[in-house]
């Protein structure tokens, strides 16, 4: 009896890799996007945490009943007054009278326009600084909040520095930050060069929306990363993870975190920027508490056990934000500089 030996060729060898990554890659995105979605753990939290109660309250009553309320208010109230007022045809006026209204009319929609920007200019532009400012402010005392009515949050934040401390140890050399003055020059360091990452990785997703054909679904995956990071940021300050690490586990496990980012971008994806935006800061703290709550180190670590230690590799997400960003660090004086690269390297 005749025994046949299947030899696997490199093409072949490459697409069964390829396959298994994809497929990996799939179950973590949908992970991710389940994780979001696990809503029901604000409405625990809320009943565990009066304090988170009354700030979610308070973000649902500014950011949608008043911003999308005036929203609403203008286009269904406020637009067809003024069109009543001022029409813009002929045939809403009188039809006994002969349309010969050309120059009035033009007036009308010129005086009408004014007015719709006068509302613009002395209430929603106001309305979205003031919201914006205020949600900011909100947002970190939701997480904290949030965080504080965790169960075994002291618990499962030392065991998920512990995962962090492990992961560091074997990618980069593991450095103490020192204490008194120069550990808060460190943090200080951090934090200006957190802000220019994520500014000029928010540029590079505006960016992505004007590129033909493909614009769209690039700024889609971008966008979804933008507001996963936003959404676990909170939870690694409050773990005290350092920028560094964040970022190697943020794309290390990218795939993850495009799901986690998905319905985020799905809720404000069609709407105007002003629709967009008080949508978006309703369910950002929905999001924000999901991120809190979730035991997303937990799942990637199971998914990497399932899958025998194999992960997907780092994706350099932040490459083209950080290059720009390490430039116009280089600018500064040598002594900060020195201080910034060595807060990127600890």
């Amino acid at each position: 009896m005749e025994s046949t030996t299947t030899t696997l060729t490199p093409s072949k060898g490459l697409i069964i890799v390829s396959i298994t990554k994809l497929k990996q890659a799939t179950l973590l995105w949908l992970q991710g996007f389940r994780e979001a979605c696990c809503l029901h753990r604000v409405v625990i939290l809320s009943l565990r945490s009066r304090k988170l109660l009354i700030r979610t309250g308070q973000c649902f009553l500014l950011n949608g009943f008043i911003f999308l309320g005036s929203i609403l208010a203008l286009n269904s109230v406020v637009t067809p007054i003024l069109e009543w007022i001022l029409p813009n045809q002929c045939s809403k006026l009188s039809s006994q009278q002969p349309c010969s209204l050309g120059r009035v009319m033009q007036f009308y929609s010129f005086l009408r326009a004014g007015l719709l920007q006068l509302f613009y200019v002395f209430w929603f532009y106001p309305l979205y600084i003031f919201s914006f400012i205020l949600s900011a402010l909100w947002y970190n005392d939701i997480a904290k909040y949030g965080f504080a009515a965790t169960p075994k949050s002291g618990a499962e934040s030392s065991e998920t520095s512990g995962q962090n401390e492990v992961k560091t140890s074997e990618n980069t050399p593991q450095m103490e930050k020192p204490a008194g003055l120069g550990g808060v020059m460190i943090g200080i360091g951090e934090q200006v060069y957190s802000v220019l990452l994520l500014t000029f990785f928010f540029l590079e997703v505006y960016a992505t929306g004007f590129i033909p054909v493909i614009g769209k679904a690039l700024n889609f995956v971008l966008l979804s990363w933008m507001y996963a990071y936003y959404c676990f940021e909170y939870k690694w300050n409050l773990t005290e993870v350092s920028l560094d690490r964040r970022l190697d586990f943020f794309e290390s496990n990218w795939a993850f975190f495009a799901g986690f980012g998905s319905p985020c971008v799905l809720a404000i994806f069609f709407f105007s920027p002003l629709v967009s935006y008080g949508v978006m800061a309703i369910l950002f703290p929905l999001f924000v508490l999901s991120a809190t709550a979730s035991t997303a180190e937990r799942l990637i670590i199971s998914d990497r056990r399932k899958w025998k230690g194999a992960g997907l590799g780092r994706l350099p997400i932040f490459y083209a934000a950080d290059s720009v960003s390490m430039l116009i660090l280089s600018l500064l004086p040598l002594e900060s500089q020195k201080q910034l690269h060595e807060n990127k390297t600890d």
